[in-house]
């Protein structure tokens, strides 16, 4: 895909990109797709995955109780336990206000390595990586589950196949990820400011009519998907029948909220001329 030779005006260092099509072939990659990079908050829809797959075997509920007093496991999901962004204190009441919480991802992380029994990265690893070939990605050893994974654009590929065209989750489980919790609660989307309908599924951004967003202005509003601080993106447009995964080695600033969204449209145009 030309589209995404875009990658090479970006003012990083290294970038590799990827497309993955619904039914898991690569439309196109572009750069050294096989580079681990670090994946900061991108990490948030892996440990989410693992979370929903801990759910289908039942060792948690997504109703059960976890986190501060009043929340569950949904709750830490969606970013409304009421976790304040990176303190392990109470910032408001759980289902109330959206309140982006790297910490709730922590005590997502220890809720189910106390259910299980099993050190979280262990069970990522075991309940994620290794079924769907990701062998270059990891959580680091103590690492924290909302922003401590490191992966390659090969391995993401096969991430986003399995968010399409599930294998390891019932496909109604992952719809209910993608399906807006708690709808209409406001609050702030790191890195652009405070959104009236700042809506999430269960561990995964939905886009809606969010604006300004680090996706495109084609991008549907079923799109969702995650961004991370070290520059780094994961999205999935039902409606375009693809993904696409973005790695960089620069924090995320201005050049991504301006380099971002005319990649994201330009990659869609050009899977939309493919279907003519």
């Amino acid at each position: 895909m030309q589209s995404l030779a875009m990658i090479e005006n970006w003012p990083v260092p290294a970038a590799a990109a990827a497309v993955v099509r619904a039914d898991g072939t690569v439309a196109g990659a572009y750069g050294p797709t096989s580079r681990r990079f670090p994946l900061a908050s991108v990490t948030k829809p892996l440990t989410a995955y693992a979370v929903l797959v801990a759910y289908e075997e039942g060792a948690v509920e997504l109703d059960e109780p976890a986190g501060p007093a009043g929340a569950t496991v949904r709750h830490l999901l969606a970013h409304t336990s009421g976790l304040a962004f990176d303190e392990h204190r109470t910032a408001g009441e759980p289902g109330t206000r959206r309140l982006y919480s790297n910490a709730g991802f922590e005590v997502l992380g220890e809720h189910l390595a106390k259910v299980t029994g099993i050190p979280f990265a262990d069970y990522l690893r075991e309940a994620v990586f290794e079924p769907l070939g990701m062998v270059s990605t990891a959580l680091a050893e103590g690492g924290s589950p909302a922003k401590d994974g490191v992966s390659t654009v090969d391995d993401l590929v096969r991430f986003a196949a399995e968010l399409q065209t599930p294998r390891l989750l019932d496909p109604r489980t992952v719809l209910e990820a993608m399906t807006v919790v708690h709808p209409g609660l406001s609050g702030v989307l790191p890195g652009y400011g405070f959104q009236k309908n700042n809506d999430w599924g269960l561990g995964f951004e939905i886009r809606d009519a969010k604006s300004p967003h680090w996706t495109g202005a084609a991008s549907s509003p079923h799109t969702f998907g995650h961004f991370g601080q070290s520059g780094t993106f994961l999205w999935v447009d039902p409606e375009a029948g693809a993904a696409c995964v973005a790695l960089a080695d620069r924090a995320f600033g201005p050049w991504a909220v301006e380099a971002w969204p005319p990649f994201t449209d330009a990659v869609l145009a050009e899977l939309a001329g493919a279907r003519g």
